[in-house]
């Protein structure tokens, strides 16, 4: 489901009279805060665990009429309806909060321990971590998947920083206190420790689904494809760990391109297998709308005679 912009007091009364949950976020488009949590907003309204929730955004300036009425004096301002009625508000950018109360609040047809099994469950390795696989948010989850991705395995991950319920209720439901906790067809397996002797003794690999190639294109599709521009480098946009990454960033800030930025130090399989999937040897690699454009040379080139310009997208300011 995709996020609706309100611009009209009808079309906010039209939205809050449902019986089911809806969500409205008040905001700015010149807060840099707002903008993140209407990102936060967009990705919220696409998952299916909140497939009976409705989710708008709202210029708060723009109707001061509706903002009076909800008492919204500031931006971010996160309200939750139920049949025209406020039964919820997050006041500033707050995303953990905003789903809490989300979860709290909307129709649930499973119990806490039913849509836990299902999470074990959704792939035939899951991994309960803070962060992703591409952006790990501590060093216990970065050294658990640097593991995986040793072994060539394929697994999912879940972000357990994203939702309390899951992150506490799981600790109970596994008896397993800290993270990150690996489940293999739906057994727990352990943290960390666990994980590295296993992977010393070789038990591990046996255990571990493993990438096939086509899953491996698939991801790399997929990162390339992350966003419209996109650089995979050594190192990220705020620390370059190689002369040649250090001078495309350099470029593409001068261009005042919006890029995003993917480590290749961190996973050996991007690493190794981005070079055969493009036929580009060496990093740092940029891709444009999912093209390779190519290495710091051609970009180079191509910003001295004007052509990289027109190619990149621009930072709103």
């Amino acid at each position: 489901m995709s996020l609706t912009k309100i611009t009209t007091k009808e079309e906010y009364e039209n939205f809050i009279k449902s019986v089911n949950l809806s969500v409205i976020h008040f905001y700015a488009p010149w807060a840099e805060q707002c903008t993140q949590m209407n990102e936060v907003f967009e990705q919220l309204a696409k998952l299916d665990l909140y497939k009976n929730v409705t989710f708008a955004n709202i210029v708060a300036e723009d109707c001061p009429e509706i903002s009076l009425a909800c008492d919204v004096t500031a931006v971010p301002t996160t309200l939750l309806f139920k049949d025209s009625k406020i039964v919820g508000r997050i006041n500033g950018a707050n995303p953990v909060a905003v789903r809490e109360q989300i979860s709290k609040l909307s129709t649930k047809s499973e119990t806490l321990d039913e849509r836990l099994q299902k999470l074990i469950l959704k792939s035939p390795c899951m991994l309960f971590m803070k962060g992703d696989r591409d952006v790990p948010q501590c060093g216990f989850s970065r050294s658990i998947i640097a593991l995986l991705e040793e072994h060539d395995a394929e697994y999912e991950t879940f972000n357990i920083l994203e939702d309390n319920e899951v992150r506490e209720g799981l600790k109970k439901f596994s008896n397993w206190p800290t993270y990150p906790q690996l489940y293999i067809n739906g057994e727990l397996i352990g943290g960390l420790d666990i994980v590295r002797d296993m992977s010393e003794s070789g038990e591990l690999d046996d255990l571990l689904p493993k990438k096939t190639k086509s899953n491996l294109e698939d991801d790399l599709k997929k990162l390339i494809n992350k966003a419209p521009c996109m650089l995979f480098m050594k190192g990220n946009k705020q620390t370059p760990r190689c002369g040649f990454s250090r001078t495309i960033i350099s470029i593409l800030n001068q261009h005042n391109a919006e890029y995003t930025t993917f480590d290749i130090l961190e996973n050996n399989n991007v690493r190794e297998g981005l070079k055969k999937f493009s036929n580009w040897p060496t990093y740092p690699q940029l891709y444009i709308n999912g093209e390779l454009i190519g290495g710091l040379d051609i970009v180079r080139e191509m910003s001295e005679s004007g052509e990289l310009d027109s190619l990149l997208p621009k930072k709103q300011n």
